[in-house]
């Protein structure tokens, strides 16, 4: 390896179920020779699967591996891997490491990466969606798109879970659709082309990029991405949500930052609803509980009719409970 200085490229892969796999195989295939740094979003546990990774990844290639450290300078030959449950952004070739907001439900969030990424390097930007549940991936590689860069997606057919992919090619015309055996070859041949000169990143991109690194995060600042409120309120912090116009794909933002794809929202809404009839089926139960000894109580002191009735209550309310519990049997098989 010999390109330590700043690198003229950046590669940024996403992947999410499936992924250790894929994103093994296309790191073996990297390019002995590269003037790029690469980047890696993977959907992980919040525990410490970061230093497994590292290892894992590091048998495959000759480049340096490691965790991404908050203001490190980006340097080629290096493969940075956003640690467990935190973002990893580009900004003025440097890394940033951040605790903020979740999008769609993932920190880090492979779109954060990408968005980041298209405004520090517009078109010397490459980015690959690999396997994986849902979308993430699909805004960020638009805005890849939409500033000049390269966007290439592993063929669904092939892929271990097609949703990511299928979410890209569904939303916007990609540059190359390939198999993961055919990955390198076709990193190399985007690095071999004439180095591409930089042009203009899209105003709302670069806003975006800024609410996702935290350098922007008011109500203000998020409605210059949108003049259109929606009907729904954000699943996490209970805020409103603005329609994010001139993407891809329809998506959501509140101003403190949280963001979901359609699909990701409806996922979010089901995870809320659920807990929220969890608890409804705890205070029920401990409702039911306290008037049952109420009812005894009353019994003991020979007030009979008062017994009679918070023993009434608690039946009429051991019906709801049992309702209460077959909606949340029904909510979670769906």
């Amino acid at each position: 390896m010999s390109n330590l200085g700043k690198p003229e490229f950046v590669i940024t892969i996403g992947a999410s179920a499936g992924g250790l796999n894929a994103m093994t195989e296309v790191v073996s295939q990297l390019p002995e020779e590269m003037n790029a740094a690469v980047f890696i979003v993977l959907h992980l546990s919040k525990v410490g699967l970061g230093d497994f990774l590292i290892h894992r990844l590091q048998k495959y290639t000759n480049y340096r591996v490691k965790l991404g450290e908050n203001g490190e300078r980006i340097k080629a030959d290096h493969i940075y891997v956003a640690p467990p449950d935190e973002h990893l952004l580009v900004k003025d070739g440097h890394i940033v490491i951040g605790q903020g907001p979740t999008e769609n439900r993932w920190r880090p969030s492979i779109d954060v990466l990408f968005r980041s990424a298209a405004v520090s390097y517009g078109n010397r930007v490459i980015g690959i969606v690999l396997t994986g549940f849902l979308n993430d991936g699909t805004s960020g590689m638009s805005a890849i798109k939409r500033s000049g860069g390269y966007c290439i997606v592993q063929d669904p057919n092939q892929a271990e879970y097609p949703d990511m992919p299928l979410s890209v090619l569904e939303s916007m015309e990609v540059d190359f659709c390939v198999p993961l055996n055919k990955m390198g070859a076709t990193i190399k041949g985007i690095l071999e082309k004439e180095l591409p000169e930089q042009n203009t990143v899209p105003a709302e991109v670069v806003k975006e990029a800024e609410i996702a690194a935290k350098v922007v995060t008011s109500i203000d600042n998020v409605a210059k991405l949108s003049t259109s409120h929606s009907v729904y309120a954000c699943p996490d912090c209970g805020g409103g949500l603005w329609n994010l116009e001139d993407d891809a794909i329809k998506r959501y933002r509140c101003h403190i930052g949280h963001s979901y794809t359609e699909k990701d929202l409806l996922v979010k809404q089901g995870e809320s609803l659920e807990a929220t009839l969890w608890i409804a089926l705890r205070m029920m139960e401990e409702r039911r509980s306290l008037l049952m000894k109420l009812s005894e109580d009353d019994t003991g002191k020979g007030l009979s009719r008062l017994a009679l009735s918070h023993r009434q209550r608690a039946m009429d309310l051991e019906k709801h409970i049992q309702k209460l519990k077959e909606v949340l049997f029904l909510t979670k098989k769906d």
